[in-house]
């Protein structure tokens, strides 16, 4: 992609967006809608490509589909709604001592054109109309979305559907485009692009940091909301084991193994502490692994890096392969791993904190309490953790716990990290390395108040005002007028 081109697809979404970000939320709902009915109305052969394209299986696939329509429709219902906007209404007091109070209107308004990279483990949800594409739309931002070259003809087949939607509800041609380069250039030039206001990657550490950079180098810096990876810890405390290792193990066998592992919020690394019940678990995990035939990664340079990372980590000083699986790999599959390390080695040793992207898990044995909390001092930011628990147990590390929150953006008691419920409460972010702003979530409604920004209105004619802050109300959103909220 030359820089004119680049130039020209910038200064095209720009155009769009001065007039895209004045649409009503009535009218960004239908929109929105009509996106998630065009994408349904692809059917099969959209499935059919995915599948050839990324080796998932079409169960997933059609999942995966249903999660990103219904992720549109979700931010249809908050527009339509409109108080996401977060309008604030402070009328004038012209006759205050010892200073008159001017009126002030404050809400949120869009930032402008928005760079998108589509991410290879997600061809839908996370893609060319997945959350970061539908929540800058619902923001009122227009879209310039790079694909993921690991499946071309998919995010092809999903831009059509939203074209057809483009035309369907008169939108500007430009509101989205779809870009088709592979290039690491390309992505440079579209983030330091002037025109460009935000982007959104869910990629690799190495991709999200380097775009961070790059955004951080322009002279007018913009937000990068990146995640970047996990290995989301699981603390298996030993009341539970002791109760229940069977069930543990048998769970987290197959989260570990779950989409041959290439999900954000795969568990690559459990902790607990050494006591006659871990063994059993251990035996018990390993028996599990051992019965899961490996499969097919995305495509072949996610599993070169798998096979390369897997092995760089059991060469790691203390660690042992505790069991893989039976079957062996063929070509382009991820084989089913676990691995142990002491404490004592894991605590000097930041490499085994790096995730191998792929069915791996590292199990850390601790031998006292005290060095259970020094291996969570090890763990830098994540998205989820995880504690395994009777319930008096928890209540005794309820210290603990808070110590674990602190570093991630969820906190599961007794479940699987993978498995992310699309609603306003799910917090899908944490802090870094895993996200490169943990205030925000990358999964919900509240995922579009990444392109956003607060403004003040002061003194203004009222028929200068946007709708969303004029007295009567045309929109029927709540708003908090003078301390006291009304509609």
């Amino acid at each position: 992609m030359q820089n004119s081109s680049v130039d020209t697809v910038l200064r095209q979404s720009r155009e769009a967006f001065l007039s895209y970000r004045n649409r009503t939320g009535a009218q960004k709902a239908k929109f929105l809608e009509a996106i998630a009915a065009e994408i349904e109305g692809l059917g099969d052969p959209l499935i059919r490509t995915a599948m050839t394209e990324t080796n998932l299986p079409e169960a997933r696939l059609v999942g995966e589909r249903g999660r990103t329509t219904n992720q549109l429709r979700q931010f249809a219902a908050m527009v339509a709604e409109g108080s996401w906007v977060e309008a604030r209404i402070d009328t004038a007091i012209p006759d205050r001592t010892p200073l008159p109070k001017p009126d002030l209107r404050k809400m949120m308004v869009p930032l402008g054109p928005i760079v998108v990279f589509g991410a290879s483990n997600f061809p839908f949800a996370y893609s060319t109309a997945g959350v970061d594409t539908a929540s800058a739309l619902a923001a009122g931002c227009t879209v310039v979305l790079k694909a993921h070259p690991a499946h071309p003809k998919t995010s092809e087949l999903v831009a059509g559907a939203i074209a057809k939607a483009i035309s369907k509800c008169g939108e500007h041609p430009f509101v989205f485009q779809h870009v088709q380069d592979s290039s690491f250039e390309a992505g440079k030039q579209l983030v330091q692009h002037p025109l460009t206001k935000g982007v959104g990657f869910t990629g690799s550490f190495s991709g999200g940091k380097a775009l961070y950079d790059y955004a951080a180098a322009r002279k007018e810096p913009i937000p990068v909301f990146a995640e970047m990876g996990s290995i989301n810890p699981v603390f298996i405390l030993p009341g539970a084991l002791k109760a229940r290792s069977e069930k543990v193990a048998e769970l987290y066998a197959a989260s570990i193994t779950q989409g041959v592992g290439q999900f954000c919020t795969n568990p690559g690394l459990l902790l607990s502490m050494e006591t006659p019940e871990l063994k059993s678990f251990t035996q018990q995990l390993a028996g599990k692994i051992r019965e899961v035939a490996p499969a097919t990664m995305l495509h072949p340079g996610i599993a070169e890096n798998f096979v390369k990372n897997r092995g760089k980590a059991l060469k790691e000083k203390g660690v042992t392969l505790i069991a893989e699986s039976a079957t062996p790999a063929q070509t382009n599959q991820g084989i089913p791993t676990v691995a142990s390390v002491q404490a004592e080695n894991f605590l000097v040793n930041p490499a085994l904190v790096e995730e191998v992207f792929g069915p791996y898990s590292l199990l850390v044995v601790a031998r006292t309490r005290e060095e259970l909390f020094k291996a969570l001092d090890a763990i830098p930011g994540q998205l989820t953790a995880t504690i395994i628990g009777e319930e008096d147990e928890l209540k005794e590390y309820a210290d603990f716990i808070r110590l674990v929150s602190d570093r991630v953006g969820r906190v599961i008691i007794n479940g699987v990290p993978t498995g992310v419920e699309v609603c306003p409460s799910m917090h899908h972010g944490g802090p870094f390395p895993a996200t490169t702003d943990s205030r925000f979530t990358s999964v919900g409604i509240d995922a579009a108040k990444r392109w956003v920004r607060p403004v003040s209105y002061q003194n203004f004619p009222h028929d200068l005002l946007p709708p969303e802050l004029q007295n009567q109300n045309p929109l029927g959103i709540w708003r908090l007028v003078n301390n006291s909220w009304t509609k």
